[in-house]
């Protein structure tokens, strides 16, 4: 008896006919009937399995007790019970077992109709892609003989092309030496040439610096050999000795640094000016204030040299005029010993002046971090053109622009972010290059409409955010940039 019930328990039926009858009773509402009938007689069969287990217990038990063990309970409870369900749970059994019976077989039918329908729809599916994909592989496999064939092609012409090309470099290398052996040539001959040229400069100024001191040194030998201060009057000086009239250095090289110093302009403004550019824009994002702060520096440039070469032709005039005599004047005299002796300029004080007056310039502004040295080597440059300009006949000036002027064809070339139509120059990026105020170069200039309107509001802006804090420097650097050249009366400063 304890390995029947054991097995009873250990099987749950129990616990899965409670399970299948409260599912039953959730799903009732929402089954078919047929669903519902069949879920009844899977309890039903579920629990003449259970009831059958049961009575083998029961025929064991009752064994297990002898032959008059448990005959009061099975004639108290077993049998009424019995008497009562026996007869109409045997009379309806076939019919229920019939009935389930074919229910499963119909819905086993069903089922089996759904997934054949389910089974030939996939089916067809699958041909329907595998038709596609076979489609597909033909069109790849044509594009790719396509291919193959377009690549042996290429392949060809590439050969025959490469062939080509290497006997054009055989030929551009063998061209290429020679001119290496030409350049060479070439700047032998010039270094030699430039020898000589420096050498015959050289016998020039001590021929110069000789007849200097010969000049000298007879005048003073001629005072010497002059009577007392008292009869100075009565008798006339000795005469000087004459030296040969030749033209100076000036003179006769106007003409050739007159041309190298104009190209020389260009280059700084198609060179120079662009890598200022290239570095300003590292540390400002306005391209209009990089442009600005350039051509400030150009003009602030040419103002410093000019100034520089008025002081120095002073102090070369005031020290060769002690001892100055001859045919030539004493200002070519001047302006020869400044062209021979260029190398004494200060540069390096002219483009500190520059800095500092960029520095209180109200019109440009810069990060407080940095300083307008980084763009020393274009003012330096710049500085060192515009002081040689000043020893020509006549001298190369830059000319005056200003904010809001009306743009001029013959001395302006409009950039090309311009507004073409606009009448007014809103801003200049680089300066005109005059000779007797007739412009040789043009300068560079950005038009745009309302550029009046715009300068103005702007000027009105930074004037009042300046008046409380630079109103010194400001009155200084206004002043200052409406005051003439001090080397030429004609043209105003810049």
């Amino acid at each position: 008896m304890a390995d029947g019930l054991r097995r009873l328990v250990s099987t749950e039926s129990g616990r899965v006919l409670q399970q299948k009858l409260e599912s039953w009773y959730q799903d009732y509402e929402i089954n078919s009937c047929d669903q519902n009938l069949n879920r009844c007689c899977e309890i039903i069969e579920m629990n003449s399995v259970i009831q059958g287990q049961l009575f083998t217990i029961l025929n064991e038990t009752a064994r297990e007790g002898g032959h008059y063990a448990g005959v009061e309970t099975i004639k108290s409870r077993l049998l009424p019970w019995l008497g009562t369900c026996f007869s109409s749970a045997t009379s309806g059994r076939p019919l229920e077992t019939n009935l389930s019976l074919t229910q499963d077989s119909m819905e086993k039918e069903r089922q089996l109709r759904k997934s054949a329908n389910s089974q030939t729809f996939e089916l067809q599916e699958l041909q329907k892609e595998l038709t596609a994909t076979r489609l597909q592989l033909s069109h790849v496999q044509q594009d790719l003989t396509e291919t193959q064939l377009a690549l042996e092609d290429t392949k060809a012409k590439s050969a025959t092309t490469l062939l080509a090309a290497e006997d054009e470099i055989v030929q551009l290398k063998a061209a290429l030496k020679a001119s290496h052996a030409q350049e060479e040539n070439a700047l032998r001959n010039l270094d030699r040439l430039n020898d000589y040229e420096q050498q015959i400069q050289i016998l020039k100024d001590e021929i110069s610096i000789l007849d200097a001191q010969k000049s000298v040194l007879q005048s003073r030998l001629a005072r010497s050999r002059s009577p007392s201060p008292r009869h100075s009057q009565s008798r006339s000086p000795s005469p000087l000795p004459l030296r040969s009239c030749s033209p100076g250095r000036a003179s006769l090289t106007n003409a050739s640094r007159h041309a190298y110093l104009v190209a020389r302009f260009g280059d700084i403004y198609a060179q120079e000016r662009l890598d200022a550019e290239t570095l300003l824009r590292t540390y400002i994002s306005d391209m209009e204030m990089v442009q600005r702060i350039i051509y400030i520096a150009a003009v602030e440039s040419f103002h410093a040299a000019k100034m520089a070469y008025r002081h120095f032709k002073m102090r070369v005039r005031k020290t060769l005029s002690l001892g100055h005599s001859g045919p030539e004047s004493l200002e070519d005299t001047v302006l020869d010993y400044i062209v021979r002796h260029e190398d004494l300029y200060d540069v390096q004080a002219s483009v500190n002046e520059v800095i500092r007056s960029m520095n209180i310039n109200p019109k440009i502004s810069f990060p407080p971090e940095i300083d307008f040295i980084v763009i020393s080597s274009l003012i330096r440059e710049l500085c060192r053109v515009a002081f040689s300009m000043q020893t020509l006949i006549p001298p190369l000036d830059i000319a005056f622009g200003t904010d809001g002027e009306l743009f001029h064809e013959t001395k302006y070339r409009r950039s090309f972010d311009s507004d073409f139509t606009a009448p007014l120059v809103a801003y200049h990026v680089w300066p005109a290059l005059i000779e007797n105020d007739v412009v040789i170069v043009k300068g560079e200039a950005v038009t745009k409409r309302g550029a009046l309107w715009s300068h103005r509001s702007r000027s009105r802006s930074r004037s009042r955010s300046r008046s409380h804090s630079t109103s010194p420097l400001r009155s200084h650097c206004l002043s200052r940039s409406h005051s003439s050249s001090p080397l030429r009366s004609g043209s105003p400063r810049l």
